[in-house]
């Protein structure tokens, strides 16, 4: 059988039946994947991830406030990691390259793949979403998130969830653009209100477009869970170095 294509590396997982020797190769594909994202991205040191919309546009409020806010989080200690496209995740990059600071991208091959922004410092390319959400997970101290789509909505309730479930501690998720995420708000109130949701799950999220609060929100989240610092040290016999 011959190898897939990169873009359909995803469907041949989700697909069933197949044979046991189909599902270990496939098996073998995917650890290899992962490991080849940990060695990249265990250098990192302390880093935030913003997700947000790739039809977003250098001329507008979000792209703006998206490159403002990663500048502050640089200037702040922080690495940005972005999935690696334009739009939001361009101007989180840029914002990073401004303050001096890493400029990680997350990229995964998809049918209408876009090019890669020219920001980043680090690119590290997925075939599998739950691969690259895993290593957005593993190596980032707190999520941002602007306005998006289904993906954006997807990586801001995977974290809600696993933050709700008790899987991961201490991690801030701030959303920004209020206005869009208005109806949001107001549906979440509403899981709450019929118990759906504990009322205290209300604060596992903050929505703020005050840059300040952001930073300050985040910085405060990082330190009391240890993730502030100096990334570690490579080990020569690996072969390994930071960056």
């Amino acid at each position: 059988m011959g190898k897939p294509s990169p873009r359909s590396l995803d469907a041949e997982f989700l697909a069933n039946p197949r044979s046991r020797w189909r599902n270990l190769a496939i098996l073998h594909r995917i650890t290899t994947e992962m490991l080849r994202g940990m060695r990249r991205l265990h250098f990192v040191g302390a880093a935030v991830t913003v997700f947000g919309s790739a039809r977003v546009t250098p001329d507008t409020s979000e792209y703006e406030q998206a490159r403002r806010l990663a500048r502050a989080l640089g200037s702040a200690g922080f690495a940005i990691i972005t999935g690696g496209g334009p739009g939001v995740m361009e101007a989180a990059n840029r914002g990073a390259r401004d303050a001096g600071a890493k400029s990680i991208g997350c990229t995964i091959k998809l049918p209408f793949e876009e090019a890669a922004n020219p920001h980043l410092d680090v690119r590290v390319d997925f075939h599998y979403f739950f691969t690259r959400k895993f290593m957005l997970t593993k190596y980032s101290s707190a999520f941002v998130v602007f306005p998006g789509g289904f993906g954006t909505a997807d990586e801001l309730f995977e974290a809600l969830t696993l933050i709700q479930t008790g899987k991961m501690h201490d991690f801030p998720v701030v959303v920004c653009g209020g206005e869009f995420w208005r109806p949001l708000q107001e549906q979440l109130e509403t899981m709450a209100e019929s118990g759906m949701i504990a009322r205290r799950d209300l604060d596992l999220l903050m929505f703020t477009d005050d840059i300040d609060v952001a930073v300050r929100h985040i910085t405060e989240f990082a330190a009391r869970g240890g993730k502030t610092g100096r990334p570690p040290r490579g080990l020569r016999i690996l072969g390994e170095r930071r960056g």
